[in-house]
């Protein structure tokens, strides 16, 4: 089933022809061909090789939809257009995103894949001229890979306070020690952006200041223990990654020290608007397919759509999917007035659209039975990754705590809340 995506009254001409020309690649190109295009959905299982023949097939088939987005001018959403990038502000990017979810790994195909675009953007906004050159420019050729190296197995992720992988000044080097875990693209990367504190050497390692450094994989101490199994795989590209006295330059130090903290939260802020717009994309293909199988599907003498309770499923769907859609929406218009002002307002969708995205494909699951558990349908991806966003970017309980703190303080004030805004 193609993605039925109009063009909206509500929003301008631009952003209206950039859904409709993203809406017609994943119709035409990518929905047609996702066995191709992804070996998960060939039922290619962990540690199992494919044929040269399908990997060919399949990297030549990426390459012609790559080639086309690039030519319709729809790549790389993220980055401003000096650096090959659509220049999209937030909200013009998050309805785009909504029609790339549709489709099963679309978005890497228009040159947005994590952890890459978000390293992207740290190093355009922080990057120095030389910084910009050497990894950046790199990365959005593809000729090199990134990843993202924060999240620590023995301090809380929620918590950035609790830290402790240090950088030492000795001389024009920066000496390392750390060990972490969860740092994504770990196979495959060539340099991971880590999240660590500069302190004197001896000192406690939870009181420096946060800072972000560039440490190529390759470097002498950096030592990449696993890739960490997850929802029963073997192994993913989730690494866990020890760093023993890794030296690198100075000039590798990602904007000021100090500005660590900060650069994290502008990674993600802004990734907590993508991952709830792609949830919303996603919810839309489940709430196809749901929809398709009660359509078709005959139980029990009757089509599962005249069952009260497939109606039921339809109604609450489609409630989960509006709400969810029209409050991320929300939120994106005023990260474009100002990251800060949206801290409310993107804690709240990170909290409500997860769960939302669980219930609908589970409701889908439901209505396909078995075959909504198997490979030849998208759902049980659907299904892991969302329970996975109530965990990444923050836990529903972190966000939630922020949400009524900054209530109080607005009340503190001697304001109540305002809602229209």
């Amino acid at each position: 089933m193609s993605m039925n995506c109009k063009p909206i009254a509500t929003v301008d001409e631009r952003i209206n022809d950039i859904r409709m020309r993203t809406a017609q690649i994943v119709n035409e190109d990518i929905l047609p061909n996702e066995s191709t295009l992804w070996a998960r959905r060939r039922g290619i299982a962990d540690g199992t090789d494919e044929s040269w023949t399908a990997r060919k097939d399949m990297l030549e088939l990426r390459a012609e939809i790559k080639e086309r987005v690039k030519k319709e001018g729809l790549w790389a959403p993220h980055l401003p257009a000096e650096y090959g990038g659509m220049g999209l502000d937030f909200l013009a990017h998050a309805y785009m995103n909504e029609v790339l979810a549709y489709a099963i790994g679309a978005a890497s195909l228009f040159g947005v894949v994590a952890p890459n675009s978000g390293n992207q953007s740290i190093l355009v906004k922080y990057g120095t001229e030389e910084q910009k050159q050497k990894w950046l420019l790199p990365l959005i050729d593809g000729t090199m890979e990134s990843g993202f190296s924060m999240t620590e197995p023995h301090n809380p992720g929620s918590d950035p306070r609790s830290l402790d992988t240090t950088a030492v000044l000795d001389g024009d080097h920066w000496v390392i020690n750390g060990h972490k875990w969860f740092t994504s693209n770990g196979i495959e990367a060539d340099f991971f952006i880590v999240m660590c504190r500069v302190t004197e050497r001896g000192a406690s390692p939870k009181e420096g200041p946060m800072a972000q450094i560039i440490v190529p994989t390759a470097t002498a101490g950096v030592d990449i223990v696993r890739g960490i199994g997850v929802w029963g795989r073997s192994e993913s590209d989730h690494c866990e990654v020890v760093y023993r006295d890794v030296r690198v330059p100075v000039d590798n130090m990602l904007g000021r020290v100090g500005e660590g903290h900060q650069a994290a939260q502008d990674r993600l802020g802004a990734g907590r608007i993508y991952h709830c717009m792609n949830s919303v994309g996603q919810m839309w293909r489940a709430f196809d397919l749901m929809v398709e199988r009660a359509e078709s599907r005959t139980v029990h003498g009757g089509l599962l759509k005249d069952k009260q309770f497939v109606q039921g499923f339809i109604a609450d769907s489609y409630i989960d999917i509006q709400s969810s859609r029209l409050m991320t929406l929300h939120a994106a218009e005023k990260v474009d007035g100002g990251l800060q002002g949206a801290r409310t307002d993107i804690s709240a969708i990170k909290i409500m659209v997860p769960a939302a995205y669980s219930r609908v494909v589970d409701r889908a699951i439901q209505v396909w039975g078995a075959a909504g558990v198997s490979n030849d349908l998208p759902l049980a991806g659907m299904y892991m990754g969302a329970r996975t966003l109530r965990i990444a970017d923050g836990p529903d309980e972190v966000h939630k705590i922020l949400i009524a703190k900054n209530v109080f303080g607005q009340y503190a004030k001697g304001e109540s809340w305002d809602f229209g805004n």
